[in-house]
């Protein structure tokens, strides 16, 4: 089997930042009169919004905040991590000079992320919007992110391409587990919360020296 597509993650698998969305999220956790705990925050890594915003209200004890409260708080979020964002993002190892050499190589690409279409627009400023053929975000998806199949299903859509034979590029368990449901082959990169072992995942310690010829052989195991 030939890798028809290539379906990258973006934060924690391309950026180094999930660390960068500690801030807002501590800062926000915090405006609400708690502390953000390591398990409530490695629980998030790489989840939609709505279900962001339920864990941070749930931290403190909020357990139904109004629709006006989630919708204000997220907006809140947005803002303070934009400007975290354009303050400067960092590459993951090899994760530039790995986009790089698939994108040489001819085979399509597409990124694959929980952040929303305001912040990725960020993202890519640093990334590089001409690397990719497509882009799906966690807001383009009718509220069906990750862990749900459904971002990398559109993805390959928009590619024209079977999901079977694409080769997803995750770091979390959340991303993991919805590439898989939707076909792929994932190589896993595990950026700060680990990845259990499971079907049609292949882990790797990092994105330094990956290229087509790495991946094609995945698509055989």
């Amino acid at each position: 089997m030939t890798v028809e597509a290539v379906l990258w993650d973006m934060d924690g698998t391309l950026l180094d930042s999930e660390k960068l969305w500690d801030i807002p999220l501590h800062e926000f956790v915090e405006k609400l009169g708690g502390t953000l705990s390591l398990a409530t925050r490695q629980a998030m890594v790489g989840s939609s919004v709505p279900r962001t915003m339920s864990m941070l209200f749930a931290e403190v004890g909020v357990e139904h905040p109004s629709e006006e409260e989630v919708a204000d708080g997220a907006a809140w979020i947005m803002r303070r991590t934009e400007e975290v964002f354009r303050a400067g993002l960092p590459w993951r190892p090899g994760a530039r000079e790995a986009l790089r050499a698939v994108r040489d190589s001819g085979v399509p690409m597409a990124l694959v992320t929980s952040t929303e279409r305001q912040l990725t627009e960020v993202a890519l400023d640093t990334i590089g919007r001409d690397l990719f053929d497509a882009t799906v975000c966690g807001d383009e998806v009718e509220r069906r992110n990750k862990p749900l199949p459904d971002p990398y299903l559109r993805a390959a859509r928009l590619l024209g391409v079977d999901p079977t034979r694409c080769v997803a590029i995750e770091d979390s368990p959340t991303g993991v587990a919805s590439a898989v449901a939707a076909g792929c082959t994932v190589l896993v990169v595990p950026c700060d919360v680990p990845v259990e072992q499971g079907e049609r995942r292949v882990f790797r310690e990092s994105l330094v020296g990956v290229d087509l010829t790495t991946l094609a052989p995945l698509l055989q195991r």
